[in-house]
């Protein structure tokens, strides 16, 4: 490995870095309020699943802000989130303002799951205007736009490309070899400053400063959804209190374990929503009341 290069491998104890105790007499809201912005007349999974994966890690608020006609069914799906229907399709400069003016105060934003193609300015002022009021971030799926992502320079910020998605933003092929590929990575999020988690059959996630790899998970997790899942797990771990390297490195190892147990039970038949399911199993023995 080159010497410049220096890697820690996820563990327990980056989710003990991650996963703070929870107050005896801590009150609703206090654990983590998270936002997700996304879906579109396609796509309504997606942002269901980010939420389901943020609402399993055990974040006290989840609010759901998709386009008002797949709210119906987002809202059959669960009592459990606050879905604010937004009233155009696509998420348009519009959108954005209603959205800021109904938004209570929230911890960390999960933005694009879902989207699909469209103009980015409803979204580069959405996440300009979040990471202002000191929200961290995290862009997913459709917001991984240069002019986006460059709204969360020097933010709490963390961007969950995969390799497509990585070129889309920086313009670099990636390397097949895992320390090639690191480097660039690293070279990547210095150059943004922001947390970069880059999905693949190994997870790299690097701030500019720490690299680590994460090699939980199956290859039953290449269903879709899964990252989606995990992009609400890291949005969680922020909410939590964690800073993005931190909570990005503990997403992608819960993310994985959870999978791991999923594929346990089912095999090779899994779905994002086991993936979900099996977190608090996972999670549960890192729990802490202080």
């Amino acid at each position: 490995m080159p010497e410049e290069l220096s890697v820690i491998e996820t563990s327990d104890e980056v989710v003990y870095s991650a996963y703070r105790a929870r107050r005896r007499d801590s009150r609703k809201g206090e654990n983590g309020r998270v936002l997700v912005v996304g879906g579109s007349y396609l796509y309504h999974g997606a942002p269901l699943l980010s939420a389901l994966g943020a609402s399993k890690v055990g974040v006290d608020l989840v609010y759901l802000a998709v386009p008002k006609v797949i709210s119906t069914p987002i809202r059959a799906y669960s009592p459990t989130f606050i879905v604010l229907p937004l009233p155009d399709s696509k998420l348009t400069v519009g959108c954005v303002n209603k959205l800021l003016k109904w938004l209570p105060e929230v911890d960390a934003a999960v933005i694009g799951p879902g989207l699909g193609k469209q103009k980015v300015d409803g979204a580069q002022k959405l996440v300009r205007e979040l990471a202002f009021k000191g929200v961290k971030v995290v862009l997913d799926a459709d917001a991984l736009r240069s002019e986006v992502t460059q709204e969360v320079s020097g933010r709490l910020s963390v961007l969950t490309p995969h390799q497509g998605e990585f070129k889309r933003i920086f313009n670099k092929d990636l390397e097949q070899e895992l320390e090639k590929r690191a480097l660039t990575l690293k070279e990547a999020a210095s150059q943004s400053k922001t947390t970069i988690l880059l999905k693949g059959a190994v997870d790299v996630i690097s701030d500019g400063s720490k690299v680590a790899f994460n090699k939980t998970g199956t290859p039953a997790m290449t269903v879709g959804g899964t990252g989606d899942v995990l992009a609400g797990v890291v949005a969680a771990f922020l909410a939590l209190g964690a800073e993005p390297f931190a909570a990005a490195a503990a997403g992608a190892y819960i993310n994985g374990l959870a999978g791991e147990l999923a594929a346990q039970e089912l095999g090779l038949h899994i779905s994002a929503i086991d993936v979900a399911e099996k977190i608090p199993y996972v999670l549960k023995r890192f729990d802490r009341v202080r």
